[in-house]
């Protein structure tokens, strides 16, 4: 199963690598034999895409490059490598040169932005008693709880830091929409979505944490991008 590109894994705001581990374990079943996972700062769209350029230059073959949530303007950032293959798009943000994560937020602010609070130093969290309801009301409470517990939070800051030379625009994309997410408005993910002119989009009826909830349907996706571009 050499013949396989890698499949790199982008995770997104108030998440680590460690919210991919079904989509992982689908992938093995897949035949995969390399994927990794890289865990973000969460400090900056500069410091988060030069972390997974360094990823991606230390895979010697093809890479898809896949991001989640936030993940997804970091693999715009980061996806010119020569290696890299495919982007897929689970829930997230695609966005053009010049726009930002937060810019396209508020075009469509989304169901559960009233649930965020920033703390004095200057990050930006999910109130853990609502981070169920916000983040994947489609996994059990306890998944819910613990993901609120553990959650990674970023730098305010970054959520401002705009992309400048998006690679979706020279990379063949895949997406998958989440009608059901409360963080990235399904408005602003049907749009960016169609703007990429992506080889394939799927829509599923799923939270913002589609890559926990609905693991086999993301996990088939990245195969198929995988299989398109090998």
């Amino acid at each position: 199963m050499s013949d396989k590109s890698t499949v790199v894994l982008v995770h997104g705001f108030w998440g680590g690598a460690a919210h991919w581990s079904k989509v992982i374990l689908e992938l093995k079943r897949k035949g995969y034999p390399s994927i990794r996972a890289v865990e973000l700062p969460l400090t900056s769209l500069a410091d988060d895409a030069e972390r997974t350029r360094k990823m991606v230059a230390q895979v010697d073959g093809p890479v898809v490059l896949v991001g989640h949530s936030y993940g997804g303007a970091v693999i715009s950032q980061a996806g010119n490598l020569p290696n890299v293959a495919a982007l897929v798009y689970i829930a997230a943000f695609a966005p053009d040169a010049g726009e930002s994560p937060g810019g396209i937020t508020q075009e469509h602010p989304p169901i559960a932005a009233a649930n965020l609070a920033p703390d004095s130093d200057g990050y930006l969290w999910v109130q853990a008693d609502k981070f169920h309801e916000s983040f994947c009301q489609d996994l059990t409470p306890d998944e819910g709880y613990i993901m609120g517990i553990t959650q990674k939070a970023p730098l305010a800051s970054t959520f401002g830091d705009a992309v400048s030379a998006p690679a979706w625009k020279h990379k063949p994309s895949w997406y998958q929409i989440s009608s059901e997410d409360r963080m990235i408005a399904p408005e602003n993910q049907q749009r960016m979505s169609a703007r990429l002119g992506a080889r394939k989009v799927i829509e599923l009826a799923a939270s913002h944490a589609s890559l926990a909830s609905r693991p086999a349907e993301v996990a088939a996706l990245i195969d198929e991008a995988a299989r398109a571009t090998a």
